[in-house]
């Protein structure tokens, strides 16, 4: 048995890893896309995510076992699976919180991931996705949680470019950054600032407990990508049911970025961003 934590930046993949796992059997996760609101239990107030080792308490760590035995008893799962993409800022938290956590770190050219993100910044209301991740809010911060998000909502009405004052997840300076730049910048900002963060974390930690996907490489050999994964958690799964797994995987976003940003606001992200996605293929993905 183990909990599996997907960690990366938002929009770079990290749904469809949890999704083809959750496919297999033994592997199980929420009824619903993220569970950010369990992560900070006991931290609601604190303006970020970026937690530390050092905000483990014995009640957040009870907590948060609960939650994970809630999905391992109720889907009869042997693994866990996670992705919320605030764990990224806070991966050194998660490790100390989190017993027989394994992680699979992914990461994505950041201007495919902000020409995404650009978007989920201005997209209107979803309320069954709401609806289903509100389920799991503790029961004593939902009067904090719904405040904060309908006043998110009507701040949108108002903003010039009709975007949410947050969104995603929040590094410390985030609310003074989101006021100042736009969607594009911050959308960068928040790659960077999440990407680096868990870079630092994994670099300091035993290299047993993490694997390494690059996203571009992954849509391009999702098969042996997925053997890779199913190595590391320990999991033996027949390579005819791999393929079955992978056979809706697609190419089709890969380099979108390009194609849909204009040449002003990739070089307004890549004033941020810099060559920290090539450095890290450079050194984290072996070819």
């Amino acid at each position: 048995m183990s909990n599996i934590v997907i960690i990366g930046a938002a929009r770079s993949g990290t749904n469809m890893l949890r999704d083809m796992l959750t496919k297999i059997p033994g592997f199980a996760t929420w009824p619903c896309d993220e569970i950010n609101y369990i992560w900070r239990y006991g931290l609601k107030t604190v303006s970020h995510d970026e937690f530390s080792k050092d905000d483990v308490t014995p009640k957040n760590k009870r907590y948060i076992k609960k939650k994970f035995d809630w999905v391992r008893n109720k889907y009869k799962a042997g693994h866990v699976v996670e992705k919320t993409c605030a764990n990224s800022l806070r991966v050194d938290y998660i490790n100390e919180l989190l017993e027989d956590v394994k992680f699979i770190f992914i990461f994505r050219d950041p201007i495919d991931v902000i020409s995404s993100a650009e978007i989920r910044w201005k997209a209107s209301l979803e309320l069954d996705y709401i609806l289903k991740k509100a389920r799991f809010i503790p029961i004593s911060d939902v009067p904090y949680y719904a405040f904060n998000y309908f006043k998110n909502r009507l701040i949108k009405l108002f903003d010039k470019e009709k975007r949410l004052s947050y969104w995603g997840p929040k590094y410390k300076g985030f609310e003074m950054d989101s006021k100042r730049m736009d969607a594009i910048e911050i959308s960068a900002k928040q790659w960077e600032k999440c990407v680096l963060a868990s870079y630092k974390s994994f670099m300091n930690m035993d290299k047993s407990k993490y694997i390494t996907i690059e996203y571009n490489d992954f849509v391009s050999n999702p098969v042996n990508n997925l053997k890779r994964i199913l190595t590391f958690v320990g999991e033996d799964v027949s390579e005819g049911e791999i393929i079955k797994i992978c056979q809706n995987v697609s190419k089709n976003s890969v380099g979108k970025g390009y194609k849909k940003l204009s040449d002003m606001q990739i070089k307004k992200a890549a004033n941020i961003t810099e060559n920290i996605y090539k450095n890290l293929k450079d050194e984290l993905i072996k070819t």
